[in-house]
């Protein structure tokens, strides 16, 4: 497997295997493609942690990394969040992703930034070093203080960051999309059929 830097002649090969990877997850449909399509033109957009996987010369992974905030009282601490990451579906659960991960987020150190932010599952992402943003002092925007919120999570990348830190997060901007722009961006992708399924987030 090769790991590089996504390049503008991967954006369509991307885009569609962002689609493939989160078609009817957890919603009818997906809008993590149009989220990436949308990251690429903003400040946010982190060009140098926007990584593809590539296996016999086909792309098969990616993630990308955005521009964060912590808001606190005395100002607010730039951090990380990444977001979309998928594996083509036919080869997820074979450590491409968590190899994806790890290799950015060592990656993310070496650049010099402090910390990344991430909303997941926390047994699948306590395994890179996440720990729930409440035990860091930052929370979640919208949730009371005193609901921990383990969906929220913080991996320090420079030891002491956030050391007495306490303050509020919230996903960029650019991560916020609605249903009709989706299906207005989704008219670009050949056709695919929406289905509610038991597991998808309600």
């Amino acid at each position: 497997m090769i790991i590089r830097l996504e390049n503008e002649n991967d954006y369509a090969e991307v885009e569609n295997l962002v689609r493939e990877s989160f078609w009817n997850k957890y919603r009818p449909g997906c809008s993590e493609h149009l989220v990436l399509h949308n990251l690429r033109c903003v400040p946010a957009y982190v060009r140098e942690l926007d990584y593809v996987a590539l296996e016999d010369g086909k792309i098969i992974a990616q993630i990308v990394y955005a521009k964060s905030k912590i808001r606190t009282e005395a100002g607010d601490i730039d951090i990380l969040e990444f977001g979309p990451v998928c594996v083509r579906p036919d080869l997820q659960g074979q450590g491409i992703g968590s190899t994806l991960i790890s290799f950015t987020l060592a990656r993310a150190a070496e650049l010099g930034f402090g910390a990344v932010a991430i909303t997941g599952n926390p047994d699948y992402y306590h395994r890179f070093g996440f720990v729930s943003g409440s035990s860091l002092g930052v929370h979640y925007d919208g949730i009371p203080e005193d609901d921990e919120a383990p969906f929220f999570m913080i991996k320090v990348l420079k030891e002491g960051f956030l050391a007495g830190v306490k303050g509020k997060y919230s996903d960029p901007d650019v991560y916020n999309v609605t249903d009709e722009e989706a299906d207005e961006f989704d008219k670009r992708f050949p056709p695919k059929e929406k289905k509610v399924l038991p597991d998808q987030l309600r």
